[in-house]
C-alpha cells in the first residue's frame, strides 16, 4: 500500500487484480498532492487533467472479458502504477521546493507528463483496437495448450501487440523477438497479422533510434516480399519514411527499404506513388554508389517504374539514361544489367526524345556488350529493336549489329531470338542490309526457329525469312539448308499467315497441299 509523502511504497503484488487495486487507491493520492502544489501551475493544471482520466480507463480495462487473462494487462497497470508513483514523488518535491533547480524540475514534469500520455493512450489501445482480446495467454500458459498451432497463434498475436503499446524500450525488445520469429516461421506471423500491427511497423520506421528503425524495416521487407499485405503497407504511410532510409539509412536499412520498394513497384500505382514521394532521385543514387544487393533493388524498382508511360519523363529529367547504361557496363551483379536492360526497353518503347537520349549517351554500343555473353536476353534485344529505326545502317554496321543478332539467335533465350527476328524485320528494309543479314549467318537460325513450339516465334521467324529471301544470295542459302523446305512447307497450313504466303511466292517448286 502506498504510505505519506516522502515514504517509500512497499508494494508485494501477484495478480492482475492485486495490480489493479494498487492502481486505483494511488489514483486519490496522486490527485490530492497534485492539486496542493504551488509552483509552476501550469503544468500542474495539465497533470492533474490527465490524472483524472485514468478511473474511467482503469474501469474499461477491468470490465474487459480478458482482463485477467492478459499478461499485457498486468503489464499496463504496472506502467500506470509507476507513473502514478512518480507524479507523487515530483509533487512531493515541489511542495517542499526540494530539487534541484527549476529547468530540471519543468523537464522532469513535462517528462511525466509525457508518461500519462502514454498510459492513457494504451489503456485505451487495449480496449478499442481488440489487441486485448487478441493477446489471451501470457508464453508459458499458451505454450502448455494441447493445441500447438493455436498456442503459436496466442503467442505471436500477443508479440505484434507490444508493438503497439508501451515505451520505445519495449517495442524495441519485441521487434528483436519478431525479427527471430519471422526469421524461423514468417507463416506463422502472416497468419494473424492485422492492419493495426501494420501501422505500428510502419510508425516505428520514423523512430529516433537507428536500431529500431533497422529492424522495423528488416520486419517490412519481410512482410513485403511475402506479397500478403501490400495494400496495408502502403495505404499507412509507408513509403514516404521508406523512401527517406533509401536516403539515409543505415547499410542495412538502406538495403531493405529498397528491397521493400522493389516488390511494392511492381504495382503500377504504387510506381507512381514512389515517383511522387520523390523517390526517383534515392533510387539513382543507390544505382551510382550502392553495395552489390542495393544497386539490383534499386535497379529493379526504377524498372517497374519505367513500365509506367507517363512517369518516363521525371525519371529522363533525374539522369536515369546515363545510370542505366552505366549499370550495363559496370553493374556489380548481372541482375543489375538485365534490371538496367529492361528499364532502357521501357523507355525506349514510344519515346523518341529518350530514344535520342540513350543513342547519344552511347547506349547501342553498351547494348550490344551486353549482348556478346554467353545468354542474351530479350529486354537488350527489344531495347535495341526499339532503337534501330533512329540510327544509320552505317552506325549498325559499325557496331556489327546483324553478326551480333546472329549470336543471339543461337545462344539467347527464346524470348531474346523472338526479339532478334523481330529486329532483323526492323532493319532489314534495303537489300544491302538483307544481303549482309545472310552473310552474318541469320537464315539458318532463323529457319531453325520455324520448329519452335511458340506461335508467335514461328510467326515472327516467317515473317524474318520472308522479308530476307527477296535477295537471290538468300534464296540459295535457305536451298542449302536441308530443314528449310520441311519447315516451310509445315508452315503451309489450311490458314496460312501472310508471312508464309509470302515465302511460298518466293519458293514456287514448295508444295501446296492447302
Amino acid at each position: 500500500m502506498v504510505e505519506d509523502r516522502g515514504k517509500e511504497v512497499v508494494v508485494d503484488i501477484q495478480t492482475v487484480e492485486d495490480w489493479l487495486s494498487h492502481a486505483q487507491e494511488l489514483v486519490p493520492v496522486a490527485l490530492d498532492k497534485a492539486r496542493e502544489v504551488k509552483g509552476f501551475p501550469g503544468r500542474w493544471k495539465m497533470i492533474i487533467s490527465k490524472l483524472e482520466q485514468i478511473p474511467s480507463r482503469l474501469s474499461d480495462l477491468s470490465s474487459h472479458p480478458c482482463f485477467s487473462k492478459n499478461a499485457l494487462c498486468k503489464e499496463q497497470l504496472q506502467a500506470v502504477s509507476k507513473t502514478l508513483k512518480e507524479a507523487i514523488e515530483l509533487a512531493g518535491l515541489c511542495m517542499g521546493e526540494n530539487y534541484g533547480g527549476k529547468l530540471r524540475m519543468q523537464s522532469d514534469l513535462d517528462a511525466l507528463s509525457g508518461k500519462l500520455d502514454l498510459n492513457l493512450r494504451d489503456c485505451g489501445l487495449l480496449i478499442k483496437t481488440g489487441v486485448l482480446g487478441e493477446a489471451t495467454l501470457p508464453l508459458a500458459v499458451a505454450s502448455s495448450s494441447t493445441e500447438p498451432e493455436a498456442a503459436i497463434h496466442s503467442n505471436t498475436r500477443e508479440l505484434l501487440a507490444r508493438l503497439q503499446i508501451g515505451h520505445l524500450e519495449a517495442k524495441h525488445r519485441a521487434l528483436d523477438t519478431l525479427v527471430e520469429v519471422m526469421k524461423e516461421d514468417e507463416k506463422a506471423v502472416l497468419a494473424v497479422l492485422g492492419r493495426s500491427n501494420v501501422a505500428a511497423l510502419v510508425q516505428l520506421l520514423t523512430a529516433t533510434s537507428p536500431r529500431i528503425r533497422e529492424k522495423a524495416v528488416t520486419v517490412i521487407c519481410s512482410l513485403a516480399e511475402s506479397g500478403s499485405c501490400e495494400n496495408w503497407l502502403v495505404s499507412e504511410g509507408l513509403l514516404p519514411p521508406l523512401i527517406r532510409l533509401v536516403e539515409s539509412g543505415s547499410t542495412v536499412g538502406r538495403e531493405k527499404a529498397t528491397i521493400s520498394l522493389q516488390r511494392l513497384s511492381m504495382s503500377a500505382d504504387t510506381a507512381r506513388a514512389i515517383v511522387g514521394h520523390g523517390g526517383i532521385r534515392p533510387l539513382i543514387e543507390i544505382c551510382r554508389t550502392g553495395d552489390s544487393v542495393s544497386q539490383a533493388a534499386a535497379a529493379c524498382t526504377l524498372k517497374n517504374i519505367s513500365a509506367v508511360p507517363e512517369v518516363r519523363q521525371n525519371l529522363a529529367e533525374e539522369g536515369i539514361v546515363k545510370v542505366m547504361i552505366n549499370l550495363l557496363d559496370c553493374g556489380i551483379l548481372l541482375g543489375s544489367k538485365e534490371y538496367a536492360a529492361e528499364c532502357l526497353q521501357n523507355l525506349t518503347a514510344s519515346n523518341d526524345n529518350l530514344k535520342r537520349a540513350v543513342i547519344s549517351e552511347g547506349g547501342i554500343r553498351s547494348l550490344l556488350v551486353y549482348l556478346d555473353g554467353p545468354l542474351p536476353q530479350e529486354s537488350a534485344v527489344g531495347a535495341l529493336r526499339n532503337l534501330v529505326s533512329s540510327v544509320s545502317a552505317e552506325m549498325l554496321i559499325s557496331y556489327a549489329f546483324l553478326p551480333r543478332l546472329a549470336h543471339v539467335l543461337k545462344s539467347g533465350s527464346l524470348g531474346a531470338q523472338q526479339a532478334a527476328a523481330s529486329a532483323i524485320c526492323r532493319v532489314c528494309t534495303s537489300a544491302e542490309m538483307k544481303k549482309l543479314a545472310g552473310e552474318a549467318g541469320c537464315i539458318p537460325l532463323l529457319i531453325k526457329l520455324l520448329e519452335a513450339k511458340s506461335n508467335s516465334v514461328r510467326e515472327v521467324s516467317a515473317q524474318a525469312v520472308s522479308s530476307l529471301v527477296s535477295v537471290s544470295q538468300n534464296r540459295r542459302e535457305v536451298k542449302r539448308d536441308d530443314k528449310s523446305v520441311p519447315n516451310l512447307v509445315q508452315l503451309l497450313d489450311p490458314s496460312p499467315t501472310e508471312h508464309c504466303k509470302e515465302i511460298r511466292c518466293s519458293f514456287p517448286g514448295i508444295p501446296c497441299f492447302v
